[in-house]
């Protein structure tokens, strides 16, 4: 369905929300089987495709809610949207910390941080502009009685609420925000959206509510330029299981005191869909400033070689990360970084590691060469600061048909200074 709006409307009244909660989970083999089979139930065609697409959304779901996925309505554009639970667990801890007792979710979308500000046991005003969105919210958030959902915008709420007035704003009050950062067209796939000020609401508007001193967060797009950030408030950038999800901008009573920037590694647990293990990093520097340590250059390619997390590396805290991991940097402008021996304690969770088995000028001949001497088999390659397609170079660098026992070997291809180095590199456990 290309309106997301039909995805919805089916199985937003009593009878599409029973069929779509008494189908088996989605399997693609199977669908065009189920399609004719309730078909030939009697059942509108726009309901069959509506309870089908849910049941393919509630699939791709389960990687950010776990089992809550399965009750609960989505769109395509609200689930790419749509934080994660054990992320969006880590705002509400952030918000009850603070002391907050009520959220304000401005734009709540299908209602995931509603959902976590509810389970944390606060009070939850859910605001969302797009009527049928609000109205799938309003069936994801049933099971909490301290959450509302109401259909308006977050603009108009503020003005109805008059949140832009310091002295309206009630005591144990904070607001959360995460604007709509996709173009929606009619017939056509939305677009992203990169300036803030073209999100809706604009990052502008997020300021200004921080200004009457409320306490604020605003969920954002990891990408998003360091100069940018609005000054006065702390920019967090969080991964989780590896993968760079969100920058969040902390205002008032909610940002740390001292931290400018910071980077959370979350590590998603495998019993409670709600919590993950956490390391942070934080800098009380601005951006573009802190430590500016002299790159080793490539003969400081030995020892360990360390792949810092995403976060670390959007946040701009790869040079504070090898200080403090007792480190040196390779050249200024390539995230990797060298210890003697494996990171060790907290902070190590920031780092994949390597251990640097050889090095060589890097050269497809080169690397060809190398291959064959060694008899490799499989590469993994890695890469950073170089123009390589992995795929491609693969291809060149390894027998066409390998001829005895299997041999794997992991390369790390990058620049250091005006140098193309390839080092061969051994994972080390996490």
């Amino acid at each position: 369905m290309s309106d997301p709006a039909a995805a919805l409307r089916p199985v937003l009244s009593s009878e599409g929300y029973q069929l779509l909660n008494s189908l088996p989970d989605y399997d693609e083999a199977t669908a065009a089987e189920m399609n004719i089979s309730l078909r030939k139930q009697g059942w509108p065609a726009e309901t069959v495709a509506a309870a089908l697409t849910q049941l393919r959304l509630r699939r791709d779901a389960q990687t950010k809610f776990g089992s809550f996925a399965s009750s609960m309505l989505f769109t395509d554009h609200g689930l790419q949207q749509a934080t994660r639970l054990p992320v969006a667990a880590r705002h509400a801890q952030r918000f009850r910390a603070a002391g907050l007792q009520h959220v304000a979710d401005l734009g709540c979308g299908l209602g995931a941080d509603s959902l976590a500000f509810a389970s944390a046991g606060m009070q939850v005003t859910a605001v969302e502009a797009d009527e049928t969105t609000a109205a799938a919210a309003t069936m994801n958030l049933v099971a909490f009685p301290e959450a509302r959902v109401v259909h308006d915008t977050a603009e108009g709420f503020a003005a109805q609420h008059q949140l832009l007035a310091s002295t309206a704003v009630p005591d144990g009050w904070g607001l959360w925000l995460d604007p709509a950062r996709r173009h929606a067209a009619a017939s056509q796939k939305p677009s992203r959206i990169w300036h803030p000020e073209e999100f809706s609401p604009p990052l502008s508007f997020a300021t200004e509510l921080a200004a009457t001193g409320i306490p604020v967060g605003v969920k954002l797009g990891p990408g998003i330029p360091h100069e940018l950030v609005p000054a006065n408030c702390e920019a967090q950038w969080v991964s989780i299981d590896g993968e760079l999800v969100e920058v969040v901008l902390w205002f008032n009573a909610l940002a740390t005191v001292g931290v400018r920037r910071s980077a959370t590694a979350l590590r998603s647990s495998t019993t409670d869909p709600l919590s993950a293990a956490a390391v942070d990093l934080t800098s009380a520097a601005e951006f573009g400033e802190g430590p500016d340590p002299e790159p080793a250059g490539r003969h400081g390619l030995h020892g360990v070689l360390c792949e810092p997390d995403p976060a670390v590396i959007r946040a701009g805290l790869v040079a504070d990360l090898a200080a403090q991991l007792q480190g040196w940097m390779l050249d200024e402008h390539i995230a990797y970084f060298c210890t003697e021996e494996p990171p060790a304690g907290p902070l190590a969770a920031l780092v994949r590691g390597y251990r640097v088995l050889e090095t060589m000028d890097y050269s497809p001949k080169t690397l060809k060469r190398w291959c064959a001497d060694h008899q490799v088999t499989s590469v993994e390659i890695k890469k950073r600061g170089v123009d390589v397609v992995p795929e491609t170079l693969r291809k060149q660098i390894l027998p066409q048909r390998p001829a005895g026992p299997k041999h794997h070997v992991t390369l790390v291809l990058t620049r250091i200074d005006d140098e193309r180095v390839a080092a061969v590199v051994e994972p080390l456990p996490r």
